[in-house]
């Protein structure tokens, strides 16, 4: 059963149409990209997956049980816990260490035992290879290892779907390839579901993946793209 499965979706805000028709689906384990210009949907279509933007048509299936075109809030937060989220301004607490800012994720999502939690916050700091950074305060990181740790953050839980708003949007290019090898890392080794927005397309050719473009308030498969280019 696909993790991500839309059909007919229509997203609407304030009346004003942001995109038609939307119909997709992401499997277990794919790495799959959305692309298109500022204001094409993006971030908005993303929004919708964890219920801040609501759908207004159509039928939209996460995880196989939740139907977001009439979701409940009392299982908004069981199925964010499915989920992790990587925003391209990371987002940390600055006011607490990194293991803080973990530890403050794992005991918000119902970690009880302080032991669990330790384990969990050094597999982590590992995968994102940032082992000796728990003391630090995210001002001491540079760009590159807040945006690590934000992936780190993100992957706690072991989510089925982890979603990133142009993690390498602030980075600088050699940064910015170390968090998208990272990525794909996570996906192949934990078999998460990954969905990237990215305006860089040169990401596409050096870590492959499914392409879906916005644009004229609609959702398209670059495959779809090609062929229709090719008819024409």
């Amino acid at each position: 059963m696909p993790v991500i499965d839309y059909r007919n979706v229509d997203i609407q805000i304030d009346s004003k149409i942001i995109l038609e028709d939307v119909t997709f689906s992401l499997a277990e384990g794919e790495f799959a990209y959305i692309v298109g210009t500022v204001g094409s949907g993006k971030s908005t279509l993303l929004k919708t997956m964890y219920g801040e933007v609501e759908i207004s048509g159509g039928r939209a299936l996460v995880f196989g049980e939740y139907e977001m075109q009439n979701i409940k809030n009392r299982h908004l937060q069981k199925l964010r816990k499915r989920m992790g989220i990587v925003f391209q301004d990371f987002q940390l607490l600055t006011d607490r260490t990194v293991h803080d800012n973990l530890d403050f994720v794992l005991r918000c999502t119902g970690w009880k035992n302080k032991t669990d939690r330790e384990l969990r916050i050094r597999e982590v700091l590992e995968l994102v290879g940032l082992p000796q950074k728990g003391y630090k305060r995210p001002h001491e990181l540079s760009g590159g290892e807040q945006q690590r740790i934000a992936i780190a953050r993100a992957i706690l839980n072991r989510p089925a779907l982890l979603l990133a708003d142009e993690p390498t949007g602030n980075l600088d290019h050699e940064t910015g390839d170390y968090i998208m090898n990272l990525l794909h890392s996570v996906c192949r080794k934990e078999n998460m579901t990954v969905l990237m927005i990215t305006h860089n397309e040169q990401w596409l050719k050096a870590y492959p993946g499914t392409v879906y473009r916005c644009g004229g308030q609609k959702l398209v498969k670059k495959s779809q793209l090609v062929e229709e280019c090719c008819e024409e």
